[in-house]
């Protein structure tokens, strides 16, 4: 059988598996006998990319057909510092999994910045889990975040950006009909102080990401980035999700409104 390894993002766990994508988000999200929920995010790595961070003995050794003949779900590698010790070259697709283990892959693309104005939310998810409002782009911010000759900064990130519709451009103003953030108010207060005139180019709207990301808030997509490399997983527009993923986007909308 073929041995996957994969990248799980929430929580964060080098994974190895005799598990096809769709098959280990199904068992990561619901487990073996169906009596658990929970999302997962994870990638698919490249082995043979991933350089010496992969302990190819242990792999073989334990990553092996159980005595029925039934494929290993899952042999853990290491639960920490992953993301730093994989290459980005190693990175393949990304697969977002919903509590009642429906599967969306996306696939690495090209991220093209569009220069219009308006502000950020981004919500970060390995190794660390603020939500921040900021005025830099997603370029920006990776090269602001993994810049290590500050004294605060991360080897690596893993991040999404949030819709903000027209608090993106008019934080006074805004309503939030259609926000379904925790604490709008200071939400506001964020954005707004960042139109203000201080020299701050991100604000934490939450300190600790808790709970499942709502699928639904996704703006445009996921990344990956250090330094000047990013990599970008496009999002699919609401009309493609309706369109090609109805299975997927209704098993993700049902958890948006629980």
């Amino acid at each position: 059988m073929k041995t996957y390894l994969y990248f799980s993002v929430t929580p964060e766990a080098l994974i190895a598996s005799m598990l096809p994508p769709e098959e280990f988000g199904n068992y990561l999200a619901t487990g073996t006998k169906k009596r658990t929920r929970g999302q997962a995010i994870f990638f698919e790595i490249d082995e043979g990319l991933a350089g010496d961070s992969i302990p190819i003995d242990f792999i073989k050794k334990r990553c092996v057909p159980h005595p029925d003949g039934s494929p290993k779900r899952s042999v853990y590698i290491t639960i920490y510092r992953v993301l730093e010790r994989l290459p980005l070259a190693s990175f393949k697709s990304l697969y977002l999994t919903t509590d009642d283990g429906r599967v969306l892959e996306l696939q690495k693309g090209t991220y093209t910045h569009k220069e219009n104005p308006g502000l950020h939310l981004y919500q970060e998810l390995s190794p660390v889990t603020p939500r921040v409002a900021s005025s830099l782009n997603p370029i920006e911010l990776v090269k602001t975040v993994t810049d290590t000759s500050k004294p605060v900064s991360v080897p690596k990130l893993v991040f999404v950006e949030l819709k903000l519709d027209e608090f993106a451009t008019d934080p006074v103003g805004a309503k939030a009909e259609d926000l379904p953030y925790p604490n709008i108010p200071h939400l506001r207060d964020c954005l707004i102080s960042l139109v203000s005139g201080s020299d701050k180019l991100t604000k934490t709207v939450i300190r600790f990401f808790q709970g499942d990301l709502l699928y639904r808030t996704c703006k445009n997509g996921f990344f990956v980035g250090q330094g000047d490399e990013l990599l970008y997983y496009h999002f699919p527009e609401q009309q493609e999700l309706e369109d090609k993923y109805y299975t997927w986007w209704r098993s993700a909308l049902i958890l948006g409104f629980r």
